[in-house]
């Protein structure tokens, strides 16, 4: 057995353990884990993969944390919730189930669905919950190319807010959060970097103090940033980017235009520029957060899942503070037929 800093190691492997049975077989979920708790800097993230440019030591923190490896959820269920969930929890574990919208005008006009993200990550920002939001931002250049960045202002999270459907990967942030001395961060991401973060959480502590709120976002897949938006969008439909107000997935792809048109993809055809490694994750509904949210089956509202007392304070302080108008999710009966059928057939991907 194999110390290092006080964690205890299992296994003393390194990063050739991940090269060969991870990122050369095209499952690497491309999240930055890895390279974050590299106590060595010994890797990059580069081109959206990890890449060793130093010294490996067979440490063993890489495999550790990398979502792909073995995937327990089991064990970090334990981890989260004290307990793996049961065979009839398609949606995982959970306390509530809600339905919800932002009350604030301002939100729901730059919000994708119902702008309950927005709204928690304003209202924990402002309790003094959080310090900063590690979230998707968009690159100055192009605003349909996602860059993870830091929110520490109401504007800077509002400015943020929709969503972007390709790879953000926002890990990588964490190190140098700490590093500034951020002690407070709220994390929102997919379902895989959410796993990653609670394996960081479980073998290094300064992360499981520092991230102080996971939000999940539902998700069937991440695409080609540069085959679905600039080849699909940009050059075969000739639709200008600049022109585009947002984009949805509600039983196809919407593309909607700043003239009040909207374009229309069939899902079918946009599922063919999604990311190689998404199929091989089996979590719609990002069960290991402190809170899940999507517009799945809504209009202008959030599908939320509170799963954590530490989720479910943050919710009610904004619910307190009438930021958010509330339905109880059993009002939405299609919207949750919908939820459960799309995580349990993303969960069959992971079937035997």
């Amino acid at each position: 057995m194999k110390f290092l800093r006080g964690i205890e190691l299992e296994n003393k492997l390194g990063f050739d353990e991940l090269s060969d049975n991870v990122v050369s077989k095209r499952i690497c979920a491309r999240c930055g884990g890895c390279v974050v708790v590299c106590p060595l800097n010994a890797l990059e993230y580069e081109n959206e993969e990890p890449r060793l440019v130093g010294k490996c030591t067979n440490c063993g923190l890489c495999v550790r944390v990398c979502p792909r490896y073995q995937s327990p959820y089991a064990e970090m269920e334990e981890f989260v919730f004290g307990r793996p969930r049961n065979a009839d929890q398609e949606l995982g574990i959970y306390q509530r189930a809600l339905v919800a919208r932002s009350t604030d005008d301002e939100i729901l006009r730059k919000a994708q669905d119902g702008g309950v993200v927005s709204t928690l990550l304003v209202s924990a920002l402002e309790s003094g919950l959080i310090d900063a939001a590690i979230v998707s931002g968009v690159d100055p250049k192009n605003r349909w190319l996602p860059v993870p960045t830091f929110a520490k202002t109401r504007e800077e999270i509002i400015a943020c807010a929709g969503t972007r459907y390709s790879l953000s990967p926002g890990l990588p942030l964490l190190k140098s959060g700490i590093n500034s001395g951020l002690g407070k961060m709220a994390f929102v991401g997919t379902p895989c970097q959410i796993l990653a973060i609670r394996r960081m959480q479980k073998s290094l502590p300064k992360y499981a103090k520092s991230i102080a709120l996971t939000v999940g976002l539902f998700c069937s897949e991440n695409f080609s940033c540069q085959g679905l938006i600039f080849d699909k969008i940009q050059k075969e439909l000739g639709i200008d980017l600049n022109d585009v107000v947002k984009m949805n997935i509600k039983g196809k792809f919407l593309i909607y235009l700043k003239d009040g048109g909207v374009r229309e993809i069939p899902l079918k055809e946009a599922k063919k520029f999604t990311m190689p490694p998404c199929q091989h994750c089996g979590d719609f509904s990002a069960e290991l957060a402190d809170i899940s949210c999507g517009g799945v089956g809504l209009e202008g509202w959030t599908y939320t899942l509170i799963r954590t007392d530490r989720g479910a304070n943050v919710f009610d302080d904004a619910a307190k503070k009438s930021m958010l108008k509330v339905e109880p999710a059993k009002n939405f009966e299609l919207p949750t037929k919908i939820l459960t059928k799309l995580s349990k057939g993303k969960r069959s991907r992971l079937s035997p």
